[in-house]
């Protein structure tokens, strides 16, 4: 660390140098481009008291010389000074490459004031911003992932060991042997979801898209679930009349069932889900509305992130896939989704465009 720090202290120093040699350097031009001209003009036959001329030069170089000497001493001497802001940039941004994405840029209150200081100052703190944010993101991405497929492997090699050892009731054969179904089914439910997933954020352009009824379509939606909303005795309020929607039928159904079958997951016994369709003149809004537990503030931004889930005990079922699917559906239709949770309620609000705007290719440019 403290080889490092002499190495930069001292490519810093070179930069001083550099700045004062420049300077230098113009002063020399300038004085070499005078004594130039001047003897141009002897030679011409411009100035006749040549004697003069010489003690001018002579007495004109001994200024510049000393002006010199005097110049690049005070570059070396507070040449640190202008070069500051410059050093402040370079630390920092070793601190970004070093994997600190807490680093942030301050100039001070008097260069802050000027526009490109200021500037400089706000793009670089709002790519470490970013940048730790991202680091964040990935951290629990990984955690979450992880934690999602142990589990169900875990279980099924214990409940195996289990089954293999024997000695065991008819009874307690089935039980172990559907705990297993049911964990193999929920690594092939995971392993769906993420294909899903990968293929919508591969997905730049929306194709396929058909007319279709889209209240019909929420309503299947809502039979396929029946397994989910039936054992609970969940009170389904279906208030919308028909209407139609552009766009692809596929991709909007994984919408309608991720939202409907968490709506229903994390309802208590006896509540109540309700789906709203509203005509908004060019767009379409959606809510599913259910009672139950509200989603802390905090983590409402978090919940379209791939593997995240607010339940951290991880006690309801899920992956934390199925509303990042969502949000990438939802962009390809360039549509918007909301979240609200208050008053032990929770709503997801989907407003979609009608029609889907067309691409024409143009013909002339085909050969």
């Amino acid at each position: 660390m403290n080889r490092g720090f002499k190495r930069f202290k001292k490519q810093r120093f070179s930069l001083t140098l550099s700045l004062a040699g420049i300077v230098v350097a113009l002063l020399i031009m300038a004085f070499s481009f005078a004594a130039l001209t001047a003897w141009i003009l002897i030679e011409a036959g411009v100035f006749l008291d040549t004697e003069f001329l010489v003690d001018a030069l002579l007495l004109l170089l001994i200024v510049v010389g000393v002006s010199t000497i005097g110049v690049f001493g005070l570059i070396l001497l507070f040449g640190k000074f202008p070069l500051k802001p410059v050093n402040q940039l370079i630390n920092e941004m070793n601190r970004l490459a070093s994997g600190d994405f807490r680093a942030r840029l301050h100039f001070g209150k008097i260069l802050s004031k000027h526009k490109t200081f200021r500037e400089i100052e706000e793009s670089f703190n709002e790519l470490a911003e970013e940048l730790e944010n991202t680091e964040m993101l990935r951290s629990d991405f990984v955690n979450n992932f992880s934690h999602e497929f142990k589990t169900p492997i875990v279980s099924i090699s214990g409940l195996a060991k289990l089954v293999n050892k024997g000695n065991l009731t008819d009874e307690q054969k089935k039980e172990y042997l559907l705990a297993i179904e049911e964990e193999s089914l929920r690594l092939a439910t995971m392993a769906t979801n993420v294909l899903n997933l990968t293929k919508v954020e591969n997905q730049t352009i929306l194709s396929e898209v058909d007319k279709f009824n889209l209240s019909e379509q929420i309503r299947t939606s809502v039979l396929l679930l029946e397994n989910g909303w039936a054992p609970k005795n969940i009170e389904l309020i279906l208030d919308f009349d028909e209407y139609e929607i552009e766009a692809n039928e596929p991709l909007l159904k994984q919408v309608w069932i991720n939202l409907i079958d968490n709506a229903i997951k994390f309802s208590p016994i006896g509540a109540t889900v309700s789906i709203e369709i509203k005509d908004l003149e060019r767009k379409m809004s959606v809510c599913i509305k259910n009672t139950g537990a509200q989603i802390p503030e905090d983590k409402l931004e978090k919940i379209f992130n791939k593997f995240y889930q607010a339940d951290e005990s991880h006690a309801t079922k899920g992956n934390g896939i199925g509303l990042a699917i969502v949000k990438k559906i939802v962009d390809l239709h360039g549509g918007k989704i909301d979240v609200k949770s208050e008053d032990n309620e929770t709503s997801f609000t989907v407003v979609l465009p009608k029609k889907q705007p067309k691409f024409k290719i143009n013909k002339q440019t085909i050969k």
